[in-house]
């Protein structure tokens, strides 16, 4: 099951106010622990099978993405086009009221897992009606909070809340405005294959060593090749979100890797603070032609590639050597 693949409702109206794509930041929610990232995994998959959701004070129709990140102590919840994953709106949901609610909600599950292995059937039902109320309670404050910002119903509210648990606890935070670790760029044309491939090869080499970011010159679509291939090597890529450059909030990068040619032209026309910028000629493998295997074969082909000059490129950086060759 993969979590920011795309589950679609039936055409009818009533089912376009609803979310049919969640994905988790990578430069902010990381793990390499298969525990929590399989109740990241369940808890995207609840929320999506039932909810409720639209943006406040917007025109746009859904059905809806939500892309979440951490910033700071703050949950940002960015709402996007799931086919083009163009922005909607995006709010900044402080964690501070929640914290008593996140740290209760841990400890009754905990209480009822126990419950749940070796007690009375009235103690679980008494546990049980404690994770209910939680459950209320902290639906209840999230819908609050987002009033005129995200309508939600409070079952939807509920499933966002067990999603919000499940990352926030977890989560690498790195405030880049203040972080001394060595940034990496990298793009190429639709910020759907080539360069978030990069990216996750360059985080999961040097993890907590690197901030690695991936855009493109225009907004691509979710590849499911590069899900495939790249889950053979540990790495979940539902949860990313294709960016652009006008995007890019950063301005300034240790190093940029441009892996198309409109990428460079794209980042020389952009003005970029760069230690350095490099162009890789590096292959597309959405454009080869052939059945699934012979794509498949392709797409691997560039995972490997990639994954060995990452290596070797990254680890001068990160060891504090310059960033030029």
């Amino acid at each position: 099951m993969l979590v920011g693949t795309n589950t679609r409702a039936t055409s009818d109206s009533a089912n376009t106010d609803r979310l049919v794509t969640v994905t988790l930041d990578p430069n902010t929610i990381t793990s390499i622990n298969p525990d929590e990232v399989h109740e990241w995994r369940v808890a995207i998959y609840d929320l999506l099978e039932d909810n409720n959701f639209r943006p406040a004070r917007v025109s746009a129709t859904g059905p809806f993405a939500l892309h979440i990140s951490i910033i700071g102590n703050s949950i940002v919840l960015d709402v996007r086009n799931p086919d083009t994953f163009q922005p909607i709106a995006a709010h900044y949901l402080s964690l501070t009221p929640f914290r008593r609610l996140i740290r209760d909600y841990f400890r009754i599950r905990d209480a009822y897992y126990e419950a749940i292995r070796s007690a009375q059937p009235f103690q679980i039902e008494t546990v049980d009606m404690a994770r209910r109320g939680l459950h209320n309670e902290a639906a209840e404050l999230l819908r609050s909070r987002l009033d005129n910002k995200l309508i939600i119903d409070l079952n939807t509210a509920r499933r966002l809340f067990t999603l919000i648990c499940a990352v926030q606890p977890y989560a690498s935070r790195i405030d880049e405005s203040t972080s001394m670790l060595p940034t990496v760029l990298f793009v190429c044309s639709m910020n759907a294959v080539r360069s978030p491939i990069a990216a996750a090869l360059a985080r999961k080499a040097f993890p907590g060593r690197i901030i690695a970011r991936s855009v493109g010159v225009n907004g691509g679509k979710v590849d499911q090749f590069v899900h495939q291939v790249m889950e053979e090597v540990g790495i979940d890529m539902s949860v990313h979100t294709p960016h652009t450059l006008g995007e890019l909030v950063a301005s300034h990068f240790d190093l940029v890797i441009c892996l198309s040619d409109d990428a460079l032209e794209a980042v020389t026309r952009k003005d970029l603070e760069a230690g350095a910028i490099e162009h890789w000629d590096v292959p597309d493998p959405s454009l080869v032609e052939g059945n699934r295997e012979v794509v498949l074969s392709a797409y691997r082909a560039l995972r490997d590639m990639l994954s060995r000059r990452v290596r070797e490129r990254l680890e001068s950086l990160v060891s504090g050597g310059s960033q030029t060759r």
